[in-house]
Formats: structure tokens, C-alpha cells, sequence
């Protein structure tokens, strides 16, 4: 049975004001607001009885809709949670397992690591205990297969879905990678003890390992194409884009849109500075194949995944324009957000024509569009 509420998210209209000349994202601010709190009322509605969204297999769908409803602009953050979020929070934190994680049914990583980015948004002190085990279950599910420290393996320093059954990937890696790097906070002051890190070093090979770019990649598994340059794929042999065969006879993995802001994400958490070669390159690529009309490479497929990606690694790397192939800077905010708005329902929802990856779902796509809305928002020059 469907809880049917409304959080008091911030949820109220407003006239937009005139254009500030001060803050040229003035009007957009309240635009992206209203379409926030629409979301969220939205998702709100969606909340099942016990607590969670969706599909209780997954507590990832839970963990992306709390942390659209914590990252709210409208949400008092200094008063106490609104009771169907705690509800929420509440069955979250009932998931987790012995070993750290939370999950329930497989995809260990990419559970754990939705959950512990939603604990660490809602910025509590009672979560603290659970975020910590959660970042143990991440750091535990890093390759290293060989001798310690030796990068001798493809999967050697990535992160895969859990459990070291299959292989490490990209999207993992870099949900992992941004979960360890939100929490970081919550053991920085030592209370909860000397804790485990992630092997950057060994994170960073994996990384290097899955972007086309010959001057860092120390496999060859496949060649790098001029139109490939620079941008990432699934995994070090692998890309979701398909290959091309180079006239040489080697194959060239394609680059795409999504897992290639994934990896800028990852490489600015990994500490790699914007003159570092590989984040020189990924941008590049980027500002080559920037568009809001698809997911380059991969069309209509992952779209409102490589929104979240965009806002995120955008912001991670504080660029206010991205500088394009032609020499030109795209506004990505404006654009984003623009492109996000004219997609919204009349009931607040968002969903992908193109079920790919679960996007025909209006749950996941709604939290999706609703964080990326906030992203967006949170990231504006000026704003806390």
C-alpha cells in the first residue's frame, strides 16, 4: 500500500524574478526550485508503506529518492528530518548487513554505495555508525588479485558489482569512488577509530586503465582513435558503444558520454589535478561531443544517468563553461537545466522513452532528474 504524502519540501510557488545582472542565474534558481520540489512531492507519493521506494531488492531506488528529498533547496536542513524521510532512512539503515553493505539481493556495490551517499547527504550524526561499515563493504570490493599492491590484473584497483564474481567497471568504480569521497568527512576527525582507505594508486591505474588515451592506459588492450581520444569506456576491454577496427587491424573500444564524466568524477576524487594529462583529455573529449539531446555515443540509452554524471563531475571540477571544439564555451548549467525542465510531467515525473537500464522507470528517472536539478542548483557560483 502506497503512502499517499507530500513532504513540505520547499514546495510553494513564486513569480520569477527579473534577471539579476549580478546573478545571471537568478530566474533559472527559482525555475529549477519549483521543478525540485515538484519532483520531490512526486516521489513522495511513490514512498510504500514500510518506508521504501519501488522495489525493495534494490535499496539503491530508496537511497536516490532520500537523497533528492535531503538535497531539497526547500528543505530546513538544521530541523529534525520530515517523518516519511526518517521512514525512509529508517528502512535503509534495516538493510544493512553483517558485512557492512546494503543490499539485499546481489549488487552489493551499487547498493552500498547509493545508500552511503544518501546517509552522508542527509548530514546526521546518528547515521554515522552505518556509513562507516558502508565505506568498510566498498573498500573491501577493490580488485587486487596477485601480488598486494600490484597492478598486475585488468580489474586490479577497480570495483565491480560486488564480490569479485565478475569484473570491475566504470559505473561502479565511480559510484564508489564519490561515495568514499562524500564520507570522507564523517572519519576525518578520528572518533570512529583509524579506519580503511581505498588504494588510490591502484584506483587511479584502473581508472587510466579504462580511458582511451595511449600516454597513461599501461594495456594494450585495445588502440586509441582520434575521435575516441581522451573519453572512457565500461571497463578496460569493454565499451557499451561498441569498437571500431582501426586499418592496422587493432580495435578501438568507443568512448561515451556518460561513463566519460563518470571518470572526469573520478579522476578529480582521486586528487588528479586539471593539468594531469588524463583530465586534460577527458575534457577535451567532452567539450568535442557536448550535447543534451542524447547520451554521445549511446543515443536515447542512459540519458538521465549521464545528466546525473554531467552535473556532477561539472561541479566536482568547478567548471563554469566547457570549453567546446569550435572554440566556443557551452553554459552546461543553463543547458542542463533547461533541458531537464522541458522533460518534466505535468505530475512532477520524468521517465526515459528508452528503457534501457531500468530508465523507463519514473522512480529512478524522477530521483535522477531531481538530483541532477539540485546539483545544478547547489553549484551555482555563490551558493552555499
Amino acid at each position: 500500500m502506497k503512502t499517499a504524502i507530500c513532504l513540505a519540501l520547499g514546495s510553494s510557488l513564486a513569480i520569477a524574478p527579473a534577471q539579476d545582472a549580478k546573478n545571471p542565474y537568478l530566474s533559472l534558481q527559482v525555475e529549477m526550485k519549483q521543478a525540485i520540489a515538484r519532483g520531490n512531492a512526486w516521489l513522495a507519493k511513490q514512498q510504500q508503506e514500510d518506508g521504501h521506494w519501488d522495489n525493495a531488492e534494490l535499496p539503491a531506488f530508496t537511497a536516490l529518492a532520500l537523497t533528492a528529498a535531503v538535497r531539497d533547496p526547500g528543505l530546513d536542513t538544521k530541523a529534525d528530518l520530515p517523518a516519511p524521510v526518517a521512514k525512509g532512512f529508517k528502512w535503509l539503515l534495516d538493510q544493512q548487513k553483517e558485512d557492512g553493505g546494503i543490499y539485499n539481493k546481489g549488487l552489493s556495490v551499487y547498493n552500498t554505495a547509493t545508500s552511503v551517499t544518501a546517509l552522508t547527504a542527509a548530514n546526521r550524526e546518528i547515521f554515522e555508525p552505518a556509513i562507516v561499515k558502508g565505506r568498510k563493504h566498498l573498500i573491501g570490493e577493490q580488485w587486487d588479485i596477485g601480488e598486494k599492491g600490484e597492478a598486475d590484473h585488468k580489474n586490479d584497483g577497480g570495483i565491480g558489482y560486488g564480490s569479485h564474481n565478475d569484473r570491475a567497471d566504470m559505473s561502479n568504480t565511480y559510484l564508489a569512488i564519490e561515495a568514499l569521497a562524500l564520507s570522507k568527512k564523517v572519519i576525518e576527525d578520528g572518533k570512529h577509530g583509524q579506519q580503511p582507505d581505498l588504494d588510490w594508486d591502484a584506483a587511479i591505474t584502473f581508472l587510466s586503465r579504462c580511458q582511451n588515451l595511449e600516454e597513461t592506459n599501461d594495456k594494450d588492450f585495445t588502440a586509441e582513435s582520434e575521435q575516441n581520444k581522451g573519453g572512457f569506456t565500461y571497463s578496460p576491454d569493454e565499451s557499451k558503444a561498441g569498437e571500431d577496427k582501426l586499418p592496422d587491424g587493432r580495435t578501438a573500444l568507443r568512448s561515451y558520454g556518460s561513463i566519460s564524466y563518470a571518470g572526469l568524477l573520478s579522476l578529480i576524487y582521486a586528487k588528479l589535478g586539471p593539468d594531469d594529462p588524463r583530465v586534460k583529455a577527458v575534457k577535451e573529449w567532452l567539450g568535442k561531443n557536448y550535447t543534451l539531446s542524447e547520451n554521445p555515443g549511446m543515443g536515447a540509452e542512459g540519458l538521465y544517468y549521464y545528466y546525473q554524471t554531467m552535473s556532477k563531475a561539472l561541479s566536482a571540477a568547478n567548471i563554469n563553461k566547457l570549453e567546446l571544439a569550435d572554440g566556443k564555451q557551452a553554459d552546461w548549467r543553463k543547458d542542463l537545466a533547461g533541458a531537464l525542465l522541458s522533460k518534466q510531467r505535468e505530475d512532477g515525473s520524468w521517465a526515459n522513452a528508452n528503457g534501457r537500464w531500468m530508465e523507463s522507470n519514473p522512480v529512478l528517472v524522477t530521483a535522477y532528474s531531481v538530483m541532477s536539478l539540485e546539483q545544478i542548483y547547489h553549484s551555482i557560483p555563490g551558493e552555499p
